[in-house]
């Protein structure tokens, strides 16, 4: 895992190359490369800083050079193995054992028909000298980042936004649009970007550059194909067997010439892949949080600790606790920059945390159970947007009179929260829209009136054109499954935009890498090939995958109710945040530059406040929100930011 950057054919190449691998240290603390190459009238220069996982030695170093090809790399290849006994068995000839070799040989081999065959996470660069070609691609599921900026003929590349910004000297500007779809959703979608010019490379997608200033692109991996091809599995009968599947994509992520280790919340997912990484490396270790007695009372928190614990127990794994109460002044814009985007979850912080105590301890690398939900259906969302088609059945007046008597109720007194209360009030304001409409505001902050009302008015159009954006991809496919719609509307949508983005940037900004086996296109395919009645039976979400771990995890454990890895927020609003939600609401640069609307906000701070609606998550955003916006403008006039 590492931080890749690049130039081709761009003014002080050289120069800003470096700027840009200087910036992406944290992603590669263990060694810096750099390749220079003459191209006509221009240059190509690739940089890289390397965190060593998989052949520590000088021949995994980066950039690779070998016979005209090179590369600068940022990922792993779990089918490593296979593809170097293919290529040795063609004649290649290798010198070491890093994956970069094989990937290096893989591409000068194949070209991008390399690409369906690396089964992986990876971002990576390739040039060729002979034809003076350079080609950017990212893996399937678009696990790892990879961002671009075209100008003229020229094109610059890194595994992080902010190291465009400092390519071009901070006069990139922000995109409103982006901004927009950040409030709707509390992160940018893969669709978009924060910054004006830059784009990100989709997922299952190559970029070529030719000398001539031609750019071609083609996908090699479509998610909506795929799941596609699940549907006629399905029809035909198949069931995969999930639990192999599973257990073989676990032992694969394990490969490394470093320590292991694994998150272990306590819940389904991260017990599953702790269970069977601890069948495969006895004693690993495994790391879990939990909050202050008091915050995690008054967000009535599950207590999480009490089944890492039995797990880790029952497998013989090396539990290591964290209690996460964390000086969120200090945090908060130390955050907002590694995140590289306004991302609004809370659960950056606790990856953040666990992943910068396991640096600590010596440990590079961690598997997380990231992408379960996505896949198997295990959000609350997916099964209230399920109950949402009965509830459209109970007679209209029954439905307005509950939706009355929910509205008056609290979500919190000065002591305590209510989840119950927060749950149906959710519930209730998306369960009497259309389908794609009461998905999208099963997850998203804002309805379309309420983010009309907090936006500068000039952004209408903008509000409408990220509400159109999400219906389209919604409705992009061929599925006549209601379940698995939302699950693949979570996969192109919710896991690149939001999960595997902050991810990514949370752990890089300890050093460590973090794995994702059911984010395996194996593990995705098989996921595809389920049909929602497997995923969600009765008001079981992720049944099918309780099925496959039952076999090896105590009941209690499979059919424990679902955990949030999050954090209290409203103790921390009532808390430690209530000062500076104030200053943003009376002198924040956002509602000062007339983007965010005063009285909208203040209506927010003021039924939060009293207890009417729970805006915790809405106010936390606003201040993440606040604080990349502070540093995205830094030393530039900020009203001039924002026009539409």
């Amino acid at each position: 895992m590492c931080g890749i950057a690049g130039t081709y054919r761009w003014p002080d190449g050289k120069g800003v190359t470096d700027r840009m691998t200087d910036t992406l240290a944290h992603r590669g603390p263990d060694g810096a490369g750099r390749y220079s190459h003459t191209l006509g009238d221009g240059e190509v220069q690739l940089g890289h800083r390397r965190l060593a996982v998989i052949d520590l030695s000088g021949t995994g170093a980066q950039p690779m050079a070998a016979d005209g090809l090179v590369l600068t790399y940022n990922g792993e290849l779990y089918n490593a193995p296979e593809l170097r006994a293919e290529l040795a068995a063609c004649g290649v000839r290798f010198r070491g054992t890093s994956d970069t070799e094989v990937l290096l040989e893989a591409w000068r081999r194949w070209g991008t028909d390399c690409l369906p065959r690396l089964r992986g996470m990876f971002a990576f660069g390739v040039f060729d000298e002979r034809t003076g070609e350079l080609v950017l691609a990212r893996d399937q599921l678009g696990i790892k980042p990879l961002f671009l900026l075209r100008r003229g003929t020229g094109l610059v590349f890194a595994s992080e936004l902010k190291a465009l910004a400092a390519a071009t000297g901070g006069s990139m500007q922000v995109d409103p649009a982006a901004m927009v779809a950040s409030l709707l959703y509390y992160w940018v979608p893969d669709s978009r970007c924060a910054l004006r010019g830059a784009e990100k490379l989709p997922p299952g997608s190559w970029l070529r550059c030719r000398p001539d200033g031609r750019v071609e692109r083609g996908r090699y991996w479509d998610l909506r194909q795929v799941a596609a091809e699940g549907r006629e599995r399905a029809r035909s009968g198949e069931r995969p067997e999930l639990a192999a599947i599973v257990e073989e994509s676990t032992r694969r992520h394990l490969l490394s010439d470093v320590p292991v280790a694994t998150f272990l919340s306590g819940g389904l997912d991260s017990s599953y892949l702790t269970a069977l990484a601890a069948r495969d490396r006895p004693g690993i270790s495994a790391y879990t949080i939990g909050f202050r007695a008091e915050d995690a009372r008054f967000e009535a928190m599950p207590d999480d600790l009490r089944h890492a614990r039995r797990v880790a127990e029952r497998f013989g794994v090396d539990l290591r606790e964290i209690e996460i109460a964390p000086d969120v002044l200090d945090l908060l814009p130390r955050m907002t920059y590694h995140l590289d985007e306004p991302i609004g979850d809370p659960a950056a912080i606790n990856t953040f945390l666990i992943c910068s105590a396991a640096r600590e301890a010596g440990v590079k690398v961690l598997l997380s159970g990231m992408g379960a939900d996505e896949l198997f259906a295990g959000y609350r969302k997916h099964l209230a947007n399920l109950l949402a088609v009965r509830y459209r059945r109970v007679p209209r007046p029954l439905r307005r009179g509950l939706a009355r008597s929910v509205d008056r109720l609290p979500v919190a007194t000065a002591r305590r929260g209510f989840r119950s209360v927060r749950f149906a009030k959710r519930f209730l304001s998306f369960a009497d829209l259309p389908e794609e409409t009461a998905f999208r505001r099963s997850y998203t902050m804002y309805d379309r009136d309420e983010l009309l009302a907090l936006v500068d008015p000039d952004l209408a159009g903008t509000v409408e054109d990220v509400l159109t954006e999400h219906a389209d991809l919604y409705r992009d496919n061929e599925l006549d499954d209601f379940v698995n719609r939302m699950c693949l509307a979570d996969a192109r949508m919710f896991l690149p935009g939001l999960n595997l983005t902050y991810t990514d940037r949370s752990s890089m900004a300890a050093s460590t890498e973090v794995r994702v086996p059911y984010v395996d296109v194996e593990v995705v395919r098989a996921a595809f090939a389920v049909p929602g009645e497997r995923k969600i039976a009765g008001r079981q979400g992720k049944a099918v995958l309780k099925e496959a771990a039952a076999s090896i995890l105590p009941e209690e454990i499979v059919h424990r109710p679902k955990g949030l890895f999050s954090a209290p927020l409203r103790a921390w609003m009532s808390r430690d945040l209530a000062p500076l939600v104030r200053e943003v609401l009376h002198d924040g640069v956002l509602v000062e530059s007339g983007f965010l609307r005063r009285d909208a906000l203040e209506r927010l701070v003021a039924e939060d406040a009293a207890g009417q609606r729970d805006h915790a998550k809405h106010l936390w955003h606003v201040l993440t929100l606040e604080y990349w916006y502070r540093g995205a403008t830094s030393g530039v006039g900020h009203n001039s930011q924002l026009t539409a």
